[in-house]
């Protein structure tokens, strides 16, 4: 046989099983797929009555007299990158706290879906040097709900005084410490089932992105890091101070205004992940290189964003194993110590943009690459509001 006739069959055999593959999986998910809505409501996020955001910066408020101390707690084999990163860019940028990483054990912390990190301390190391606790307890989501350190330490950690804050998912975690029972509460759109059915006495608050009660804060998805950040650093420092953060983070405005109608799992989203994810072999890696004094926030951002796209994934990369060290302090290590990762496989961190401009600048690229239902997959995991909406 000859290999053009080789190469004719092998391809025919390959789109068959493809088609084979996908006609499978529509027989069993076609009726599932059907049920879902055709696309997500049309709705405008309610405004915030003034008393309730001042009744959220009196909840926030430190009640220690020195600098506050805010603990960012992470798991080493899987931590979600924006929910690890952005708070502690924004809050050391800031320089209104001091703010610690932390893991549970010694060694790496292995971000997902995209980068690795030095964490400052484990949590024994923390509780050595702080015996009175944080002020404020930063928890993202995680790959699990239930590792008993974190549990253990976050019931500690309560119990001392500290302002617990779960980001995104890092609500689930805060459940099930069971610091979320009897409380009103949020979380990303996608785990409102899961928590509710762990926790069933938590009052579910919509429309809002961050929700406090009881000395626990609990935001909506991924995005909500910027907003929840911006209104801690009010809560300790006074709006000027927020305000002039806000200006270099890229935002004009930021709140507790959120859409929750806007958000929810809809047939274009779910046929858009199928049809990506059986594209297996058209998968894209793309380098982004690690470069000292880069803005971390940035840099989570954009890894994060071409890591959700189902067609692809952000790999980070230097010329040292060690990594390199971002503009607020964070140790960066490369998932391949190279330097010449080829050009036309590199994405930019935008670094002559603010964090929210990399992100829609990298919004953009992707709706270029990929097409724009593949831009609303990662918007809508990113629960990032767009068409003009402030973050």
């Amino acid at each position: 046989m000859s290999k053009s006739r080789s190469k004719l069959l092998s391809k025919s055999i390959f789109i068959w099983a493809g088609g084979i593959l996908i006609a499978l999986c529509l027989l069993g998910f076609g009726g599932w797929v059907l049920s879902l809505p055709s696309g997500t409501a049309v709705a405008e996020a309610p405004p915030v009555p003034p008393e309730e955001m001042e009744a959220m910066l009196a909840s926030l408020r430190p009640e220690r007299g020195e600098r506050p101390v805010v603990a960012v707690i992470g798991i080493n084999d899987a931590t979600e990158t924006t929910d690890y990163l952005v708070p502690t860019g924004i809050l050391r940028r800031a320089d209104v706290a001091d703010v610690v990483m932390l893991a549970t054990e010694p060694g790496p912390v292995q971000l997902y879906p995209a980068l690795k990190v030095e964490p400052d301390a484990t949590i024994a190391e923390f509780d050595a040097e702080h015996p009175d606790g944080a002020d404020y307890v930063i928890v993202p989501a995680m790959s699990r709900d239930d590792h008993p350190a974190v549990l253990a330490w976050l019931q500690s950690q309560s119990q001392k005084g500290a302002t617990i804050i779960g980001v995104c998912a890092g609500a689930k975690v805060v459940g099930a410490a069971g610091l979320l029972d009897g409380r009103r509460a949020t979380t990303h759109w996608y785990y409102l089932r899961q928590l509710l059915e762990r926790s069933p006495s938590i009052d579910y608050v919509a429309d809002r992105r961050m929700v406090s009660d009881g000395g626990v804060v609990t935001t909506t998805g991924i995005s909500a890091s910027m907003p929840m950040m911006l209104t801690l650093i009010e809560a300790i420092a006074g709006r000027e101070k927020a305000e002039s953060v806000a200006r270099d983070l890229g935002l004009e405005t930021w709140d507790a205004r959120h859409a929750s109608a806007a958000f929810r799992l809809t047939r274009p989203f779910a046929t858009t992940v199928m049809a990506n994810v059986l594209a297996f072999w058209n998968r894209d890696t793309w380098g982004i290189e690690l470069q000292p004094g880069m803005d971390e926030a940035s840099l989570a951002l954009v890894a994060d964003a071409w890591s959700r796209t189902y067609r692809s994934n952000a790999l980070a990369f230097a010329a040292s194993s060690s990594g390199i060290v971002t503009a607020n302090g964070v140790r960066i290590l490369p998932d391949q110590p190279m330097t010449d990762w080829p050009g036309e496989r590199r994405v930019s961190t935008f670094a002559d943009q603010p964090p929210a401009g990399a992100l829609d600048q990298t919004l953009l690229a992707i709706t270029e690459r990929y097409g724009e239902p593949t831009t609303n997959v990662v918007a809508m995991q990113l629960e990032y509001p767009r068409e003009g909406a402030a973050p």
